[in-house]
């Protein structure tokens, strides 16, 4: 049903035609992963080699990504990847906030559909659609808890290649993926019940 619901998904942002990056791109770049995944993977918008392959992360930022998913045990096909926008901005601009409205409703079904223990937050943008008001520079690396999510929050893998400063500071960063998802494990279990002779014991 859910592997259904996001093929219908998918299908809907390849012909999007509700902003004007419908007229520039290639591909639409929905995102792709396990529809059970555990953590959720979201960047800012496609690049070149994702609007010619209509996958997300497979140019250079893509293979620094596999070497972070690789450095906690992980890999591609255990996470769920996508982009705040879904279609590339021409010449690798920054997303339009008409942009980012227009693909709001796919990223929030993707969501509703995937229901990750762990949102990754790759860069600015994708730390701006879910916590307006924080800065990456300040927030980066810090994990937090909203309506059952937990989120780390990342300077996009992108910036590592501009910035090799920052190569280290987003390993770093990467390193509590695990601590996030344990933390989030924890806290889906079902809390024991109460003893009742306990609790009489305590009320009195």
């Amino acid at each position: 049903m859910k592997v259904q619901a996001l093929d219908e998904l998918y299908k809907r942002i390849s012909v999007c035609p509700d902003c004007d990056l419908c007229k520039t791109r290639t591909h639409a770049v929905p995102g792709e992963g396990p529809p059970g995944a555990e953590v959720m993977l979201v960047g800012e918008g496609p690049g070149f080699y994702e609007d010619q392959q209509a996958r997300p992360f497979v140019g250079p930022a893509g293979r620094f990504l596999e070497e972070l998913l690789a450095s906690v045990g992980l890999s591609r096909s255990q996470v769920y990847i996508t982009n705040v926008v879904k279609c590339r901005p021409p010449d690798n601009r920054d997303p339009l906030p008409s942009e980012i409205e227009a693909c709001r409703k796919y990223l929030q079904n993707q969501i509703e559909l995937i229901r990750p223990r762990v949102i990754v937050t790759l860069g600015r943008y994708s730390l701006a659609w879910f916590f307006p008001k924080d800065t990456i520079s300040k927030v980066h690396g810090h994990i937090r808890q909203r309506d059952g999510i937990f989120f780390l929050h990342m300077y996009h893998p992108a910036a590592a290649l501009h910035a090799g400063n920052l190569r280290k500071t987003i390993l770093e960063d990467f390193k509590r993926v695990p601590e996030a998802l344990e933390k989030a494990r924890a806290a889906a279990q079902p809390q024991p019940a109460a003893d009742p002779a306990a609790e009489q014991m305590r009320l009195f």
